[in-house]
């Protein structure tokens, strides 16, 4: 009998948040695999917990994939947490779910907190349809490129951002983006949670008039009410790729990144040419 992996997710900010399902699995856990073992001690002897952890991270995934599937193998039981929420959203543990569906290993969710829904339920912006697009990039240019992708996108935008980049990336998601409703969730579930709602306009001169920017910060954005048909060069692009045999996928992608078009309307786009 193998063991089952367990994705618990945890408090994001208030330490009794945590279910009690979630609270009983990393009691019975063989072993909880932790993003941050001192982090997770501090939840553990808040609920008065003493299960064994191991880090598991960025820096040693590979590795400790491999451990944990052995253990896992043997019949143990093992949890994964992550610092915050809901494990893989934006943190370590891909590598290891995949692996231990390969394996045939039991799989399960101990659902709970998220920054991603907390924050997106109380922002005041619709909640359907919407996209979370993680951590934007750390590099100006490439945090604007990954903005421009997603700008004809009618969903509700989702991003996680660190507190020292705050600013300059809600500045590019304004210039990007035009002035959107908005709202910056920080400190979520904290004795400080703020919800800060207005324009990104509004939102970007607060911070500047705040100066620096401390605590964990949920970006919510809202989508774009107009989306534009393609253009003649978008057009004139794909013709001329499809027609010199590129595929009908990497010329999507082409049109997403270079002309701005949301995936569905490059879709539409390829979809009528090849009919015609």
């Amino acid at each position: 009998m193998t063991g089952t992996l367990y994705l618990v997710a945890v408090p994001i900010g208030n330490p009794d948040d945590l279910s009690p399902r979630a609270r009983e699995t990393l009691r019975a856990a063989g072993v909880v695999a932790a993003e941050d073992t001192r982090h997770f001690a501090t939840l553990a002897r808040h609920h008065g917990l003493r299960p064994r952890a191991i880090s598991y991270h960025d820096h040693n995934e590979a590795d400790r994939t491999a451990e944990l599937l052995r253990r896992l193998n043997a019949g143990d039981d093992v949890a994964l947490v992550t610092d915050a929420g809901t494990p893989l959203i934006s943190d370590p543990g891909y590598r290891l779910v995949r692996a231990a569906i390969d394996a045939g290993i039991g799989v399960t969710s101990v659902p709970g907190a998220s920054a991603v829904t907390t924050a997106l339920s109380a922002s005041g912006l619709p909640p359907h349809p919407f996209r979370f697009v993680g951590f934007l990039p750390r590099a100006t240019a490439a945090r604007r490129a990954a903005l421009r992708a997603v700008a004809n996108d009618p969903a509700t935008l989702v991003a996680f951002e660190a507190p020292r980049r705050l600013t300059d990336a809600l500045r590019d998601a304004l210039s990007t983006l035009g002035d959107r409703p908005a709202c910056l969730a920080r400190n979520l579930t904290k004795p400080h949670e703020r919800f800060q709602r207005g324009t990104l306009s509004q939102i970007v001169a607060e911070l500047e008039a705040e100066g620096e920017v401390r605590g964990e910060s949920t970006i919510v954005v809202g989508g774009a009410t107009e989306v534009p048909a393609p253009g003649a060069e978008a057009e004139a692009d794909a013709r001329l790729l499809l027609d010199g045999g590129a595929p009908a996928r990497a010329v999507q992608a082409l049109l997403v990144e270079r002309r701005g078009l949301s995936r569905r309307a490059a879709y539409d786009l390829l979809l009528r040419l090849r009919r015609e």
